[in-house]
């Protein structure tokens, strides 16, 4: 059994190690969309190598962290953890030694897999490190002190952009490396995926749940058969053979995980290219994105230990409710994208000017998620998932306003205020309602499924707006020719929130009384939504 203490001086190294380690992955998703025009005069880029830059994270990252807890179960979790901590540093000095556009995407996708080793397992390291009795609030902290880093993000990214220059903004992530990893080796115990003496809440299927790779194994927690069963989690499957099976006998989905990555590599490659390459190629990578993908899903039916169980999509409100998040965080992550470059191309504000601008949205997320949560708790989640993008899509049609010359106080901060309190409004209790929608021994799973669905709508977003307004491969260099696609951008991100307001008020429903409840209630990333652990069965607050 777990057995660390938070107050205990290594409790409080793990919480370290655990944050730092999160906050890399974090504060990489916010602060590079900051230093896009920058990356673009110096490395001489057009736009598709900009987007690349940020899908190509994306999308390794999208494509294997459903599979990047697993290792851990079967690894070890501290090794794997560290294994990503090395890994993602290495490619972020890559990134800011990258010579040119080439070169940096290259080091972005390889950045994307560390990240897919270091997120899970880090919510994973707490799950098995801390005593039952401390875990939720280890979890909460954790979540609260890597939503710092995500608010710090933009802010810092624009001072580095504006100071020191671009390429800090990836060779930062090395000194924190070099402080995460002897922090990692020397104080947080290893775990993995053995079977274990007693049954607590903190086994092995609960502390990879945060991994998105867990079994219904963890269900029986409360024994220590469920527990070594539960040991088994990595394969994230519920089939009663794995059940009973070790470490040794996981197949890993290394298939289904190759494939799931090669579509969604194929799609983006064919909306990114679209523009300005050869038709022949285009229509064929979009084709063979398509077969790849129907590949995927009867690779995932037929597989023991399928990295995406199809069968939780049984569910109605579990399908529902990630239908919504893809509505919603395509929206995000084209806005977030367009929005930076918006105000130093158009608007001429400086890198830390754009990047401050942004800032309320993350800062109002910190601050009210938890409150939002406890509100959806007592009133049920339709109305929050129905009105929060509704407010996101009037705070983006507000950002019509912001043009050249335009005014932070009255024609910035409404919008992000505003975009700020939908978001408020809808990501507490779409995670929430992603719990409850599926048994609680697939609550892992279910949170993983959901992240993964949100950052591949973000990617998808991101290959997709600049080619549906309209936007040249040099549009970004010309205020006129980015003012004119990102109006229409904007239009089109506001009417796909409204399609997922409209989706959540037709299918969402009030969970059970004794459903799963969240464990971080916390949060400030805006690209996609917490990652949860897993617990027993039973009423969980």
């Amino acid at each position: 059994m777990p057995d660390v203490r938070l107050a205990s001086p290594r409790g409080k190294w793990i919480l370290l190690t655990t944050v730092l380690g999160s906050s890399m992955a974090l504060l990489d998703s916010t602060v590079v969309n900051v230093a896009l025009p920058r990356i673009g005069r110096d490395l001489d880029a057009d736009l598709a190598a900009l987007q690349w830059t940020v899908n190509a994270y994306l999308l390794t990252l999208a494509g294997l962290i459903l599979l990047g807890g697993s290792l851990g179960d079967h690894y070890g979790r501290r090794k794997v953890f560290v294994i990503g901590v090395v890994w993602f540093a290495v490619a972020s000095l890559l990134c800011g030694i990258a010579p040119n556009a080439g070169v940096l995407v290259a080091a972005r996708a390889l950045q994307g897999i560390g990240g897919a080793l270091l997120t899970p397992g880090s919510l994973a390291l707490i799950q098995a490190s801390f005593h039952p009795e401390d875990r939720g609030r280890a979890v909460g902290l954790w979540s609260g002190f890597g939503g710092m880093g995500a608010a710090v993000g933009p802010f810092l990214g624009g001072w580095l952009v504006d100071g020191p220059g671009w390429r800090w903004v990836f060779l930062l992530n090395v000194p924190l490396a070099v402080v995460c990893v002897p922090v990692a080796l020397r104080h947080v115990p290893e775990s993995d995926g053995r079977p274990v003496r007693s049954g607590a809440t903190g086994s092995a299927a609960g502390n990879a749940a945060g991994s998105v790779t867990e079994s219904p194994a963890g269900s029986a927690a409360g024994s220590a058969a469920g527990s070594a069963a539960g040991s088994a989690a990595g394969s994230a499957t519920g089939k009663a053979a794995r059940k009973a099976a070790g470490p040794a006998h996981q197949r890993f989905d290394v298939l289904g995980a190759v494939l799931g990555a090669l579509s969604l590599a194929l799609v983006t490659y064919a909306l990114i290219e679209a523009r300005s390459g050869p038709v022949g190629v285009v229509l064929g990578a979009a084709v063979a994105g398509l077969v790849t993908g129907v590949a995927f899903v009867a690779v995932e039916r037929r597989h023991p230990d399928p990295m995406l169980p199809l069968d939780i999509f049984a569910s109605r409100q579990f399908t529902a409710v990630n239908l919504v998040t893809l509505c919603v965080y395509a929206a995000f992550g084209g806005f977030f994208f367009l929005s930076a470059v918006q105000l130093q191309v158009v608007a001429g504000w400086s890198a830390l000017g754009a990047g401050t601008a942004l800032l309320p949205t993350t800062v109002l997320m910190l601050l009210l998620s938890a409150r939002s949560g406890e509100l959806a708790e007592h009133i049920g989640p339709r109305i929050p998932l129905t009105a929060g993008p509704l407010l996101c899509a009037a705070g983006m049609l507000l950002m019509l306003r912001v043009g050249p010359g335009a005014s932070y106080a009255t024609d910035v901060l409404p919008a992000v205020l505003v975009l700020g309190f939908g978001m408020v409004a809808l990501v507490a209790p779409l995670t929430a309602t992603v719990l409850a929608s599926v048994d609680v021994t697939r609550a892992g799973v279910a949170s993983g499924v959901n992240n993964a669905a949100a950052r591949a709508a973000g990617l998808v977003a991101v290959a997709a707006l600049p080619l549906l307004t309209g936007m040249s491969s040099e549009a970004y260099r010309s205020a006129t020719a980015f003012d004119d696609a990102f109006r229409r951008a904007m239009v089109l991100c506001a009417g796909v929130l409204v399609v997922g307001a409209a989706v959540a008020f037709a299918t969402v429903r009030r969970p059970a009384p004794d459903c799963r409840r969240p464990e971080c209630r916390t949060h400030g990333s805006v690209l996609a939504p917490p990652l949860e652990g897993e617990r027993t069965k039973g009423r969980l607050s």
